[in-house]
């Protein structure tokens, strides 16, 4: 399985991101956690665009903490597949992580993850394929040495 390209976009208004290293270490981590392969872009945006974003797509006023943008497209020639865009909005990462009293990276870790995943056709909307997405999220967070997002706050 070759290296999946990761694309790593910061707003310019966004100072307090991890580094681009960290944020692809996360998204890799999460494609080798299920077995899948494939490119992705991953950016991190201010509240403005996140609520623009959020508006614009799933018609939800606010800003929410990530979005994920499937696309799912193979490059001509069989080149690698791109999955998609995962959107993380750092304001709200960082406020949920002081919230939940959580180191803020764990927080962007498992966001990364998370919307990672969701590029790769996981979804929580039904109770039992939540219960999936959660435990391949606490598996490949437990495989960084980050501790259980979900029980962290239960």
């Amino acid at each position: 399985m070759t290296k999946p390209r990761v694309d790593v976009q910061i707003a310019e208004d966004v100072d307090t991101a991890p580094r681009a290293a960290e944020l692809r270490r996360w998204a890799r981590a999460a494609l080798q956690g299920i077995e899948q392969s494939g490119d992705l872009c991953l950016r991190v945006v201010g509240t403005g665009e996140m609520t623009e974003l959020n508006g614009r797509f799933r018609n939800k006023s606010g800003t929410t903490n990530v979005l994920s943008f499937v696309a799912d497209v193979v490059a001509p020639q069989g080149g690698p597949r791109f999955l998609g865009d995962v959107v993380i909005c750092a304001p709200v990462v960082e406020s949920e992580a002081a919230q939940q009293r959580k180191p803020t990276p764990a927080h962007y870790a498992h966001l990364v993850i998370h919307g990672v995943l969701h590029l790769c056709g996981f979804d929580h909307e039904r109770t039992a394929d939540a219960k999936v997405m959660e435990g391949r999220e606490v598996a490949i967070l437990n495989r960084l040495g980050i501790d259980d997002p979900y029980r962290a706050h239960e």
